[in-house]
């Protein structure tokens, strides 16, 4: 089973995203090679028109190829009518930008699924820990925030998120009591048994079920907070505060649909249902925005090519593209080499 919802999962994601570039290619007028869900080995292929529709063997990926995407010319040494190359370079950076924007509107729709069925939270604190710094800085019970730090606060996991990270540096909380608007300091204490800083917040979540308008203004906030959350954790990647050990990769995440198929399925198909959607929510914001870093190889590498050649007027030549793009492909092999690894070796830590 845990086989069965990772594949649906992953090629759902997949699929989104391969199928965001495929549709905006054909729009604009770019014949599509190639539309292929997994990587490696074919296992299953057709062709209708002018593509190729492929199944592979290993379900960790995909790729919708255009024709001429890869920088080779007609022996003419021109781009052929229906090329990438060809195209004008907003049609192409329509077509590289439309992965990652359907992977945002896969995770939107599912939150608005979520957030139907299960309600939503308000940043609302339930209780303050005596003695904490919260109780010091005034804070109460019954307290709704709004801001931390300039940063607008809609649920109560953004809250939480935004306590883990802190370092022990002050917080300038806003916050509405009794219909007015209050702000105040806090100074985040340090626990040496937890080693990490805490507010003092024994819970600030209050649970209500969304009407029909709120179920579109949460899920989008649903969303809002996953694309926050994977900037932050992209920014702990690269400022060192995250380890090799919270990364995780394809036999990782495997894990995490078992284990969590493991603990709702006592309680009904539908409460598996709705928490694998939170894990697509998941993955299909992470897939978005890790393509979009400049990134060789990534639809973020190709947008910074098509950018400069946008500003300056005309195009990088595409063998020094082609060039670039294929050191990234290699750097980016070796790292999913090293992520497998890591996940295989902690399952047997």
């Amino acid at each position: 089973m845990t086989i069965i919802l990772f594949i649906l999962i992953f090629g759902l994601v997949v699929i989104s995203h391969e199928f965001g570039h495929f549709l905006l290619a054909k729009k604009n007028g770019i014949r599509v090679v190639e539309f292929a869900v997994g990587m490696g080995p074919t296992l299953f292929h057709f062709k209708k028109g002018e593509t190729v529709y492929s199944l592979k063997a290993f379900p960790i990926g995909g790729a919708c190829m255009f024709d001429g995407e890869d920088g080779v010319l007609s022996k003419e040494g021109e781009a052929g009518e229906g090329s990438f190359l060809s195209a004008s370079v907003w049609a192409r950076i329509s077509a590289v930008v439309a992965g990652p924007l359907f992977n945002l509107i896969l995770a939107y729709v599912f939150s608005l699924i979520v957030v139907a069925f299960t309600g939503s939270n308000r940043p609302v604190i339930q209780s303050v820990v005596p003695g904490s710094a919260a109780e010091a800085a005034g804070l109460q019970s019954g307290d709704r925030i709004t801001k931390i730090n300039g940063e607008r606060v809609h649920l109560g996991q953004q809250v939480t998120l935004i306590s883990w990270l802190n370092k022990g540096e002050d917080m300038r909380v806003e916050y509405v009591r009794g219909g007015e608007k209050n702000q105040v300091t806090v100074t985040p204490l340090y626990d040496s048994a937890a080693g990490r800083y805490y507010m003092g917040f024994m819970g600030v979540s209050e649970y209500f079920k969304c009407n029909a308008l709120e179920v579109f203004q949460y899920g989008f906030y649903e969303l809002e907070y996953w694309v926050g959350s994977t900037f932050k954790s992209l920014g702990m990647l690269f400022t060192g505060r995250v380890t090799k050990d919270d990364v995780a990769g394809p036999v990782g995440i495997a894990q995490l649909v078992g284990e969590t198929y493991e603990t709702e399925k006592q309680y009904g198909a539908g409460y598996v249902i709705l928490s694998m959607m939170n894990i697509t929510i998941l993955l299909s914001v992470n897939l978005g925005i890790l393509n979009l870093l400049p990134v060789p190889a990534l639809d973020g590498g190709r947008l910074v090519f098509l950018v400069i050649e946008a500003i300056r007027g005309k195009p990088i030549p595409p063998e020094k593209e082609g060039m670039v793009h294929l050191a990234g492909m290699a750097v980016l092999m070796l790292l999913m080499v090293f992520v497998l690894f890591n996940d295989i070796s902690r399952l047997f830590s």
